[in-house]
């Protein structure tokens, strides 16, 4: 993960900021507003740390697993729905139903509720 997916996201981060650093607080975090500079100088702090054991630290964390919040973003969706076109057949839209995954009315009861017969 880069650090601009924290900063478009900066939000979404506070609680794995808060689980990672458990002296931070939501009101400055708020204040950060995702500025990395003042992200690093704020764990130094709180962490009573050099700046540069905090960069380093932060991109540790930053090498984990993004938050659900994140995940479920929509761009994040489709982003990951075009990386997957690799894995779709030549011709074939990686957009479009499939019908093994139960998205094709030609399989009534598949449990869809597509009403579009």
């Amino acid at each position: 993960m880069k650090w601009s997916h924290v900063q478009e996201n900066w939000p979404a981060f506070y609680e794995a900021i808060l689980e990672k650093w458990p002296d931070a607080d939501e009101s400055d975090l708020d204040e950060i507003d995702g500025d990395q500079r003042a992200f690093v100088a704020y764990v130094a702090r709180i962490t009573e740390s050099e700046p540069s054991e905090a960069r380093d630290e932060i991109r540790d964390w930053i090498a984990g697993e993004l938050p659900a919040d994140v995940v479920m973003d929509p761009l994040h969706d489709n982003h990951s729905i075009r990386l997957s076109a690799k894995y779709v057949g030549e011709g074939e839209d990686e957009l479009s139903d499939d019908a093994r995954f139960g998205d094709d009315d030609d399989y009534p009861d598949d449990g869809d509720n597509d009403d579009r017969r």
